[in-house]
């Protein structure tokens, strides 16, 4: 179950400012991480859509869709996430999508 508390907080900052990425990644998180999969994924959607460059977005949709062996998914979610890496040039994020592909590949 996720922190109502956080939640309730970050419902409230996005309820002002519905494009506010962090906060939208946070409540992602938030769901994610409580195994709420189908209310983490909306919300990395949602971030997603209005902000099509936020690389870690990519990145914990396709953890999420790979806990819940979703694996099909996480890998198109990744592929979306590479490519993101290398537009913004975030070195980091692509190294770990990439590694996290191969693991899926061959796991």
């Amino acid at each position: 179950m996720p922190d109502d508390t956080r939640v309730a907080a970050l419902k409230e900052i996005l309820d002002a400012t519905p494009d506010d990425a962090f906060a939208r990644y946070a409540l992602g998180l938030e769901y994610s991480g409580s195994g709420e999969t189908d209310a983490a994924l909306a919300e990395f959607q949602r971030l997603l859509l209005v902000h099509p460059d936020y690389t870690n977005g990519y990145f914990m949709a396709a953890q999420t869709l790979a806990r819940a062996e979703r694996t099909d998914e996480a890998r198109a979610m990744l592929g979306q996430g590479i490519d993101c890496a290398r537009r913004t040039r975030n070195q980091h994020a692509l190294s770990e999508m990439e590694a996290m592909l191969d693991e899926l590949a061959n796991g």
